[in-house]
């Protein structure tokens, strides 16, 4: 196969508000297309950098905020196989590979930039260093999913031994996939990447939130050592993503101050954005009674919500506030400030926790005056508490909730989670510290990488 890099104009005029029907075409050897530094400016706004696909969004599935009653027994849908939790998503090898391919194609783009961007043609070598920043930024957001996916949730004692996936910094897809790092490899990988990039990221990205800056590189650090379980790092980068950016949260309260675009990465909370399509996802009868009577999501983004019938009450914001269609599952203000909250609350400074945590809340209930909103604890326990309940209903679908099941579950927080047919009948259930919590490597994978060790 020929290199990423001989990719036709398309791909790199794909724009995240344009249309694009294909992505990889390649061009006739000898014609490079990337040749100047307005090139790869532009590959950065391709749409497959800057969005999620829907099948991206199968992490959803795999939450204990889905309800499916449906499922034939056994599973064979592809939407069944990862709501209970199997081994493979397929047993076709010529089928896509869900996730792991996705992830490794963005990060060849990415790789595109960083291997050519210093050679291309004109542009200052300002903007060069700047849209490589960029491109290890997004690099790295990659990674950081992957090594949430196909690794063990991180743990400091067994990181150095735990292995994740292969690091590959090449655009060259004729190369011998390596051997799989370990999970402590790729983070240093991730943060190192970060840290190189932050000097020359742009200070504003509000023209475009889906291009990096450097809240959103602080924003994505504050995720990594959130997953690290490093919480006093993941509170200081997720306040300098605070202090860092231009963005501001949507008050869910006051319909006259919603955003008027359905392009969500263009909307006023996102720091650094990704759009993804979550909808039409039936929720839990436990999950859906964790929110109040005065809480604004209900009716914002839950279409159905005063039925008790199982199944009926969906997260489908596109048939009750069409703004809210597209899901951000990039990074945001409210996601900082959750990730500030617990930060503080799991070092007991309450005061700063409840700070971050009522910022979120006064922007979600209704309730005069806003300071009822509050909520107001000296109990370490009843904030954290909290704090992850607000998180759990403030990104229920945005392919984060898996990761914190993960995190959760190293910290014997998570109970089994069982799935039941229409009948009520048990067809999977999720114990604590199962190995089903880390995805097996895709056999479609291992078909062209015998030698690589499988998770179990």
């Amino acid at each position: 196969m020929k290199k990423i890099k001989y990719i036709t104009q398309l791909l790199l005029c794909c724009l995240v508000l344009s249309s694009c029907d294909k992505y990889l075409d390649v061009e006739p050897k000898g014609k490079q297309l990337l040749k100047t530094t307005n090139d790869f400016d532009l590959w950065l706004n391709n749409q497959v950098l800057t969005s999620e696909t829907s099948a991206d969004n199968i992490m959803n599935y795999m939450t204990d905020n889905i309800d499916l009653q449906n499922v034939n027994t056994p599973p064979t849908t592809l939407s069944e196989l990862i709501y209970t939790w199997a081994p493979q998503f397929t047993t076709d090898i010529t089928s896509t590979t869900y996730l792991w391919g996705e992830h490794y194609k963005r990060i060849s783009l990415f790789n595109t930039v960083l291997v050519g961007i210093n050679a291309a043609e004109g542009g200052t070598p300002s903007q060069k260093s700047s849209i490589r920043a960029e491109a290890l930024l997004g690099r790295a957001h990659s990674y950081f999913y992957l090594v949430n996916e196909y690794a063990k949730p991180y743990d400091a004692a067994t990181a150095a031994t735990d292995l994740a996936v292969p690091y590959i910094t090449s655009d060259d897809v004729s190369q011998k996939t390596p051997a799989r790092s370990t999970t402590a490899e790729i983070y240093q990988h991730i943060i190192s990447d970060i840290n190189e990039a932050i000097p020359n990221l742009p200070a504003d990205n509000s023209n475009a939130r889906f291009r990096g800056s450097k809240g959103a590189a602080y924003s994505v650090l504050a995720r990594v050592y959130l997953y690290r379980r490093e919480y006093a790092e993941a509170q200081r980068y997720a306040e300098l993503a605070l202090a860092n950016t231009r963005a501001t949260i949507i008050d869910y309260t006051n319909a006259a101050t919603f955003p008027t675009t359905t392009n969500v990465v263009s909307h006023p909370d996102v720091i650094y954005g990704r759009s993804s399509v979550a909808i039409g996802l039936p929720i839990t009868a436990e999950f859906k009674s964790t929110f109040a009577t005065n809480d604004a999501r209900r009716t914002v983004l839950y279409y159905n919500w005063a039925s008790n019938v199982r199944g009926s009450t969906l997260f489908y914001a596109n048939l009750v506030t069409p703004v809210f269609q597209l899901t951000n599952s990039g990074t945001s203000v409210q996601e900082m400030h959750l990730i500030a909250a617990e930060g503080a609350a799991r070092s007991n400074n309450l005061g700063v926790a409840l700070s971050h945590l009522n910022e979120v809340r006064r922007n979600r209930y209704t309730g005069t005056p806003v300071t009822s909103r509050d909520f107001t604890s000296t109990d370490q326990n009843a904030v954290l508490n909290e704090v992850f309940a607000e998180r759990r209903r403030e990104l229920p679908f945005h392919g984060l909730r898996w990761f914190d099941m993960r995190r959760f579950d190293l910290e014997n927080r998570m109970p089994a989670v069982i799935r039941t047919n229409a009948q009520n009948n048990v067809i999977a259930t999720l114990e604590p510290h199962s190995s089903k919590y880390t995805l097996q490597i895709p056999i479609q994978v291992l078909a062209f990488n015998p030698d690589m060790i499988q998770n179990p």
